[in-house]
């Protein structure tokens, strides 16, 4: 009987090693496993290479893996963002790595990773700096930037509901790069707000199918 339901948060990224690149999802606060975070500072791999909208606001979500010291790279497109100055202290003093990405190219870059592609070529940063380096193409006279596709040995997913399958809905813009991240990591790790029974979520409102998610920590038990 399929059971991806783990007991804690903390058994759930127990296996996240050192130098894993770690996909975590959320827009500023809406969609961040706040949860798993706090499981994966007391876990405390280090070296990490962090994929996210930003690189943290304030002292909240990915800031805090950040100020702990366990992220060497960030992968991001919004790294100066409200309150971001965990990260910026740390990139003035040279202890973490940035690769911004436009935020179009970072959520198709995803999905080319979980869709087996290799790369995919886009317009965004054509003729800029973002560019160097990179193969570039005219495509019926538009110029296009090649850019690999990005995977991530873990992902860390807030999303609203599941079952134990693993099948998942979101909670309006909490969904944001949920999807593509499920499908870009070799190990998926979701906390959601409720287990539901088998059957009784509507596979209309199904966003992510549990052939994508390999553990679930159920919130609503975390906090009884």
């Amino acid at each position: 009987m399929t059971d991806k339901v783990v007991e804690s948060a903390l058994q759930a990224v127990s296996d996240i090693h050192d130098g894993a690149t770690v996909l975590v999802s959320g827009f500023s606060g809406a969609g961040v496993p706040e949860a798993l975070i706090t499981a994966l500072l007391q876990h405390g791999p280090r070296d990490l290479t962090l994929v996210h909208n930003n690189a943290g606001n304030a002292n909240l979500g990915v800031a805090r893996l950040l100020a702990a010291g366990l992220v060497r790279k960030v992968i991001c497109s919004f790294p100066r963002s409200w309150e971001s100055h965990v990260f910026e202290a740390l990139y003035r003093e040279r202890k973490v790595e940035l690769e911004c990405v436009p935020q179009g190219t970072l959520a198709e870059r995803l999905r080319a990773g979980g869709s087996g592609l290799g790369a995919i070529f886009t317009p965004a940063g054509y003729g800029t700096e973002l560019a160097e380096g990179k193969e570039t193409r005219m495509i019926d006279g538009r110029g296009y930037v090649l850019e690999k596709a990005l995977s991530g040995d873990f992902a860390l997913v807030k999303a609203h509901r599941a079952d134990r399958w693993g099948n998942l809905q979101y909670r309006m813009t909490a969904r944001n790069f949920g999807p593509v991240m499920c499908m870009a990591a070799r190990t998926t790790i979701v906390e959601v707000d409720d287990v539901m029974p088998l059957g009784m979520l509507d596979p209309e409102s199904v966003i992510t199918s549990a052939a994508f998610v390999q553990r679930v920590v159920n919130l609503r038990k975390e906090s009884a």
